[in-house]
């Protein structure tokens, strides 16, 4: 079952307007997507995503309001080089749920589960740059705990890149959690590799550099008046939209409009229990 991440709460801050042009810059499986083109009459959503494999399941999953969603292959930096395709140079709205797709997690082969044997790719499109089994296989054992630090927030990154590197060739998914495990034992409530395999996915798709192209983007993205709502699942992220959008505050550009960081109802996480650490920022442009 796919669930899109505080569907209520999107359409509430982007005030869709039946007439206004929209950008889920995440298009994922389409739940956003969807959500906004029930609203709309004369107005359009482009769905947007790196992941063809995404798209052509979000496709079918909106198909009853297709007339008036427009689906784009690109990355977050890109996204200002797409607009112009469909006539436009602003839009009313964006959102970005920045969470990982379920679809993507799920499926072994794609290599971002740890539960779940598979090869070690985690690339978001995968016709193109290198995968985790590059990285963890080839980088330099300092490198590795630098990112590793960096990207997973993982304070024994350097024990775990010494036994990555001693274990090499690393073969795949549960090798690698394996390989963590034994080196770092579990001590809470989430598998010891956990923040390893987010920092390897965050690495080998650019997330971070994406993301900074998005909030730069932001402003020549959406007009004025118009709404931007942005949803993260990681402390790394949620600082960097912090930061964005109070420097935006701050210039006199956008007016926020969540004075403190938004969170899924509890209703939602009983469904939906991975909705549990998302945050929810959004700003109108001045």
């Amino acid at each position: 079952m796919h669930y899109a991440v505080m569907v209520d709460e999107v359409l509430e801050y982007l005030a869709i307007r039946p007439e206004g042009v929209y950008i889920d810059a995440t298009l994922g499986l389409g739940g956003h997507t969807k959500a906004i083109a029930e609203r709309l009459a004369t107005g359009i959503v482009i769905g947007i995503d790196r992941d063809p494999e995404s798209i052509e399941i979000a496709k079918r999953n909106a198909a009853g309001q297709a007339d008036r969603i427009r689906f784009q292959r690109a990355r977050f930096s890109e996204l200002s080089s797409t607009l112009p395709a469909y006539g436009l140079t602003q839009v009313d709205g964006l959102i970005a749920d920045l969470g990982v797709s379920r679809f993507q997690l799920t499926e072994a082969e794609r290599g971002f589960s740890l539960m779940a044997d598979g090869p070690l790719d985690m690339r978001m499109d995968r016709s193109e740059g290198q995968t985790a089994a590059d990285l963890v296989n080839f980088s330099a054992e300092k490198a590795l705990a630098d990112l590793i630090y960096r990207y997973g927030e993982e304070r024994r990154s350097r024990k775990i890149a010494r036994a990555i590197v001693r274990a090499r060739p690393v073969r795949s998914t549960l090798h690698l959690a394996s390989v963590i495990e034994q080196a770092a034992p579990r001590t809470g409530r989430l598998h010891p590799a956990t923040q390893t395999f987010m920092a390897l996915r965050m690495a080998v798709n650019g997330e971070q550099e994406e993301l900074d192209a998005l909030l730069a983007g932001v402003p020549d993205l959406v007009r004025r008046g118009g709404r931007v709502v942005v949803i993260s699942f990681m402390s790394l992220e949620d600082r960097k939209v912090k930061q964005s959008f109070q420097g935006l505050a701050r210039a006199g550009r956008a007016r926020i409009l969540t004075k403190h960081v938004v969170k899924p109802r509890e209703t939602e996480t009983q469904k939906n229990p991975a909705s549990r650490s998302a945050k929810l920022r959004a700003l109108e442009m001045n």
